[in-house]
């Protein structure tokens, strides 16, 4: 599989590598003092890619398209300078881990404490969570959920805006902000499960469109357009959101992903992304010597999902179920409109505290 962004490796050259099918040039500017333009070689599927001497962490950098179009990283580590500006180079390897007895949380000692970062503390940050990890642990939290911290226009969003799949959120606490975390939580006996979006991106900094064709006009969703993961060239889409999410495995030490809203991911593949997906993640697991899990949002309830693909299921480890969320809601509020107009009787709130689900 094709790896795209940029990778330092220390007294080693950095590797750039973007994928831009359609453009006769594409050259990397780097940004110091001065900017530097440095041409990048193209291969047969469209990657275009170049090894850089004495690049340093923090250096910024950007792609331009046919000698006129600037534009960052689509698969940047840190966007520095919000979604606009430029992409900056990070060392991974910098960090270090205190986690490396650690084995994660079993799935069915799960006790999911849900977080929105920018809301949970008064800070809004990484760091601000950590000195709650004893109370959440005392509460009997086994795992925090953080809802989506890819980077968004602005300080806050309610996450589902990401436009940036690889950067952590600036205004959080940024990439190592995301790795204290997880270190900490970790030392405290509880996991981490990361709220991901392969569904759609968001508005205002989207540039993918301008790189190649990531988004398909077979179908919509309500928040944007859809990822292409069923037509011409989605082969290297899918590698793109498969590499994603076991970067989180590798460079943050994710226990899980939540995998949001699957039913707006749309393929007609032979092979479902998602089953492709969870073979990657099987085949990392077997690989590290321990599991780690992804756990799929979906309103249909559709026991494929988390069928074993021997029996022609996807193989997801669990659901993310809505029902006794949506039933208790529309009981309580009166609410009956969108994702609620199936619910709202005592019926559907006895049923899902019993099985978890209403409707299949």
């Amino acid at each position: 599989m094709n790896k795209i962004g940029a990778f330092y490796r220390k007294n080693r050259p950095c590797f750039f590598s973007v994928w831009a099918p359609f453009k006769d040039d594409v050259s990397l500017k780097i940004i110091t003092t001065e900017e530097t333009t440095i041409p990048m070689s193209r291969d047969d599927m469209g990657y275009w890619s170049t090894k850089v001497e004495d690049v340093l962490p923090g250096t910024r950098y950007v792609f331009e398209l046919n000698k006129r179009m600037k534009r960052p990283d689509p698969a940047s580590h840190y966007q520095p300078e919000g979604v606009h500006g430029p992409s900056e180079i990070v060392d991974h390897s910098k960090f270090l881990w205190e986690d490396q007895n650690w084995q994660g949380v079993q799935q069915d000692e799960l006790i999911l404490y849900e977080i929105h970062t920018g809301t949970f503390t008064p800070e809004g940050s990484f760091e601000a969570i950590i000195p709650r990890l004893r109370e959440l642990k005392a509460l009997g939290v086994t795992a925090i959920e953080i809802m989506p911290v890819t980077q968004f226009s602005g300080d806050r969003n309610w996450g589902y805006d990401g436009v940036y799949p690889y950067a952590v959120q600036v205004s959080y606490g940024g990439p190592y902000g995301l790795k204290n975390l997880v270190n900490r939580a970790h030392a405290a006996g509880i996991g981490i499960v990361l709220d991901v979006v392969y569904n759609h991106l968001g508005p205002e900094g989207n540039y993918f469109g301008d790189f190649a064709p990531y988004f398909s006009d077979r179908y919509s969703t309500f928040w944007g357009k859809a990822i292409n993961f069923d037509d011409r060239y989605s082969s290297e889409v899918r590698n793109y959101f498969i590499e994603n999410a076991l970067f989180w495995f590798e460079y943050y030490h994710i226990d899980a992903l939540r995998l949001d809203a699957i039913h707006a991911i749309f393929d007609m593949s032979a092979k479902h992304i998602l089953e492709e997906l969870a073979e990657r993640v099987d085949e990392f697991s077997r690989k590290r010597g321990r599991k780690y899990l992804l756990i799929a949002e979906s309103d249909l309830n559709d026991v494929r999902i988390i069928r074993q693909r021997e029996l022609h299921g996807y193989g997801i480890d669990a659901q993310w179920c809505d029902d006794f969320h949506h039933s208790l809601h529309s009981l309580l509020t009166g609410e009956k409109k969108g994702y609620y107009e199936d619910f709202g009787d005592i019926d559907h709130l006895k049923v899902t505290m019993k099985d978890g689900f209403y409707y299949t």
